[in-house]
């Protein structure tokens, strides 16, 4: 008989571990996945063009829901779970249901961070998380709203960049001097920042919100030096905090995230985390790619593999407002480093290689970012790559060329 799991969330996390599953365990579990909104699993990295209007809520889908069906999972949408019984291996929904689980796991990602902002409960501040987030923020976009959105971040950024295509007159706040500081050098940024500019987005650095100003909804962003800027429609997007509320109330380990070990598995043997929720060596990712291998280590673990996690390195492949920007490992030549750098201002990129002892320690890709799996590649691998550092900024091809 098939040994009940249940899936805490239904977003890409979830999706991937089920997807893993079904190639590795078909039949070896009767899998039932709950999520709390009311839609099949979608795509959150998408949010950004489905708000610029640029694709359709269709095309954000991650499965049918015909596939979940092929896979015999239960989908449980529109629901979310309250409480988990250790003792008794069960999970209770908010309509009162209750479900026995063999193994669970949580999946349930991240919330927004909303700060206690002065008149952060006024109409019209908002964050940029969902679907439903979505809806709200293109009907002020569509009519020309004046907006306001604090974060220099990816989030931040992808919200801009969708509202400003939308139709909406938009700034953008940072609190730091340079846009994406977690992944970008200061010319790396500086070049975002401008390409953001080309597409109408005003940009404020240095910038330090006090708060939201208005009476019955918000008219204006305060900032700490008096300015005031008129705003319609406030967007906060400066982060996300993990969805660890449940786990902590089931008396599971937490930190910023479920603290998991190398199996993915929580203080209790029954209990894994994957995703956004999870803490594993003090690390909580907030990306799609270490999610997705969490799953990959999971779904082998749970098909009786010996299975384990070492971590992930950090890698971010995206579009920022139609930029291509790559970041990973270290992006800023500390003591002992070197860099080797390609720049064309006028052309809008930036290549920028920090090695280490004759190896890649890290790089940055502004404007073109062809080559960027084989540089994550040289990144994991540690090779030598002395015999074709002048050639790195020229992408993999002319590299293999030159080493053959």
């Amino acid at each position: 008989m098939a040994e009940p799991l249940v899936i805490v969330g239904k977003g890409m996390a979830a999706t991937k571990l089920v997807d893993e599953l079904s190639q590795r365990a078909l039949g070896r579990y009767s899998i039932a996945v709950i999520g709390a909104e009311p839609r099949l699993a979608y795509n959150r990295v998408l949010l950004s063009p489905l708000l610029a209007g640029e694709i359709g809520e269709p095309e954000i889908e991650l499965r049918p829901a015909a596939w979940w069906q092929a896979r015999g999972v239960s989908m449980l949408y529109g629901k979310a779970v309250t409480a988990i019984d250790r003792a008794a291996k069960t999970v209770t929904l908010a309509d009162g249901l209750t479900l026995p689980y063999g193994k669970l796991v949580l999946a349930t990602g991240s919330q927004p961070l909303k700060p206690p902002f002065p008149g952060g409960d006024l109409p019209g501040v908002v964050t940029f998380r969902d679907t439903a987030d979505v809806e709200a923020m293109r009907a002020y976009a569509e009519r020309g709203a004046r907006v306001v959105v604090i974060g220099g971040g990816l989030l931040g950024l992808e919200a801009a960049y969708g509202l400003a295509r939308a139709g909406g007159s938009v700034t953008l706040l940072h609190l730091v001097d340079r846009l994406m500081e977690r992944q970008l050098d200061a010319e790396g940024a500086d070049l975002l920042a401008a390409a953001m500019a080309r597409r109408g987005i005003t940009v404020t650095l240095n910038a330090s919100t006090r708060g939201f100003v208005g009476k019955d909804r918000v008219e204006a962003v305060e900032l700490a030096d008096g300015r005031r800027l008129p705003a319609d429609l406030v967007v906060i997007a400066i982060g996300v905090r993990p969805n660890i509320g449940l786990a902590g109330a089931a008396g599971l380990a937490t930190n910023r995230g479920v603290v998991v070990d190398d199996r993915l598995a929580s203080g209790d043997p029954s209990i894994f985390a994957i995703g956004e929720c999870a803490e594993h060596r003090g690390q909580v990712y907030g990306l799609v790619e270490p999610a997705y291998e969490q799953a990959r280590v999971l779904a082998a673990g749970l098909a009786g593999s010996d299975a384990r996690y070492t971590g992930s390195l950090l890698a971010t492949n995206l579009k920022v407002s139609g930029v291509g920007v790559f970041s990973a490992g270290e992006f800023e030549a500390g003591a002992g480093a070197q860099t080797v750098v390609l720049r064309d201002a006028s052309g809008g990129i930036y290549r920028k290689f920090v090695l280490r002892e004759g190896r890649l320690a890290g790089c940055v890709l502004v404007g073109d970012t062809s080559g960027a799996l084989f540089y994550l590649g040289l990144i994991r691998s540690q090779q030598d790559i002395s015999p074709i550092r002048a050639d790195l900024p020229f992408g993999e091809a002319y590299c293999l060329g030159k080493a053959a």
